[in-house]
């Protein structure tokens, strides 16, 4: 029986075909960013980067959380990330001096810090109730590298309980592992970011009271695109979405000043 033979300029022409299909579907890669981002943003801008999604089914955001001090050691030391959103502006503001940063410096808010905890209500206690033994343990991030750490210090000291404190404290690596502490049991009470105690998850098991700003020095928070971001059109978006009036919504619904409305 005889066999017919697929001319030798049709199989060539199908290869050919094949080959540029797979090789554009290879090419076609959506945009990708990293935000590195302080943990007390970690409900508001989840809800940010899911609004921006919708508008933009086509990009890809991945954002990881943590301590605004260890990202800026990470970016310094060449970690990925395109975008920096810091819980103190001075980090940002580093980089961009070190000529690590490819877009100025942005403020996007002012945090608070909020009296948190599971069990009980201290909607109208204060820092100096802390004082007592009875209370148990105390949450807070780590000063050494955390802002919302540093500020709760400060705030401590002010109230004049620090030292009567000191051997009840249980640090963080950032202000979302404090939370959990107390979530946890591990701790009794949490200095925790504002935006945090005001998040879904925790409203609705636990109470919070709001702590003076004038027990600590001002939180201003700001965000910087990174060098490794040059050349991302995503990445100059997402900057312009973030400033724009639905996230900024957002924001003062989780607490944070924004900084046209800073005192």
């Amino acid at each position: 029986m005889n066999k017919r033979r697929v001319p030798l300029v049709l199989v060539f022409l199908f290869l050919t075909f094949f080959s540029l299909t797979v090789r554009g579907k290879e090419e076609i890669t959506p945009e990708e960013i990293t935000l590195a981002a302080a943990a007390d943003l970690k409900f508001a801008l989840d809800e940010i980067v899911s609004l921006f999604s919708k508008d933009h089914p086509e990009a890809r955001v991945e954002t990881v959380y943590g301590s605004s001090g260890k990202f800026y050691a990470q970016i310094q030391q060449g970690a990925p990330y395109d975008l920096f959103f810091s819980a103190d502006v001075a980090y940002p503001l580093a980089l961009s001096r070190a000529g690590l940063a490819s877009s100025e410096v942005h403020p996007y808010g002012m945090g608070r810090l909020a009296l948190w905890s599971a069990t009980g209500d201290v909607t109208k206690m204060t820092l100096a109730g802390l004082a007592d033994p009875a209370v148990g343990k105390i949450a807070m991030a780590n000063p050494r590298h955390a802002p919302y750490g540093q500020r709760a210090e400060e705030a401590l000291r002010a109230a004049g309980v620090w030292e009567r404190v000191e051997p009840r404290l249980v640090f963080g690596e950032n202000v979302a592992q404090a939370a959990q502490f107390v979530q946890t049991g591990n701790a009794q009470y949490g200095i925790i970011a504002l935006s945090l105690a005001r998040s879904p998850e925790l409203s609705q098991h636990g109470s919070y009271a709001l702590i003076p700003d004038t027990l600590h020095q001002p939180l201003q928070q700001g965000f910087v695109i990174t060098r490794r971001a040059v050349g991302k059109p995503l990445a100059q978006r997402f900057a312009r979405f973030i400033q724009g009036k639905a996230a900024r919504a957002i924001m003062t619904r989780y607490g944070f000043a924004l900084p046209d409305q800073a005192k």
